[in-house]
């Protein structure tokens, strides 16, 4: 599945650096040119739409997501482990039953054959991103509760406290350590 992993980073690399040139590039022509792309404002917001999507699932992937854990880690590993899953499994049926719906909306969309605002394409283009994004975030809480139940190390919640210790523990840029 590294090519996935690959695409999904890549995806939103490209979608960080396209939408801030876009907006750049919009600045620019209206104070320096007084001119203005009237396209700029409503591609940036699909591909923010699609960095939304493809950032939740990545979000999972690296344990980044925040919650309330508070009461998890009171429990011993192996309750902790069935909370987990239970609360894997419940993520997987709500993304699950999103994506339904979002590909009954998109085919609507679709079935109509409306054009964007301001970009001549069909709307339900942009808009593919929906059941596809919550398929994909689907396929990682799959992948968490997979890691789950096998016995492997998995984390579905990023942890905040670790994570600034051991930036307390890293010497800062330039600093040696003695």
């Amino acid at each position: 599945m590294r090519w996935l992993e690959h695409l999904e980073e890549g995806l939103i690399t490209f979608l960080m650096a396209a939408m801030t040139l876009v907006t750049f590039m919009q600045v620019i022509a209206r104070y320096v040119f007084n001119y203005s792309f009237v396209w700029a404002l409503e591609l940036t917001g699909v591909m923010f739409a699609w960095l939304i999507f493809v950032g939740m699932s990545y979000g999972v992937r690296v344990g980044a997501h925040i919650g309330v854990d508070a009461a998890v880690k009171l429990l011993g590993n192996r309750p902790a482990r069935v909370v987990e899953s239970i609360a894997a499994s419940l993520c997987i049926v709500y993304a699950l039953i999103v994506a339904f719906g979002s590909y009954q909306y998109v085919y609507k969309i679709y079935s109509v054959g409306i054009l964007m605002q301001d970009i001549p394409i069909q709307t339900w283009i942009p808009r593919i991103i929906l059941p596809l994004g919550f398929l994909l975030l689907a396929f990682r809480f799959a992948q968490v509760l997979w890691r789950l139940a096998s016995g492997q190390e998995a984390h579905l919640l990023g942890d905040e406290a670790q994570d600034a210790l051991k930036l307390k523990e890293e010497p800062a840029t330039g600093e040696v350590r003695s």
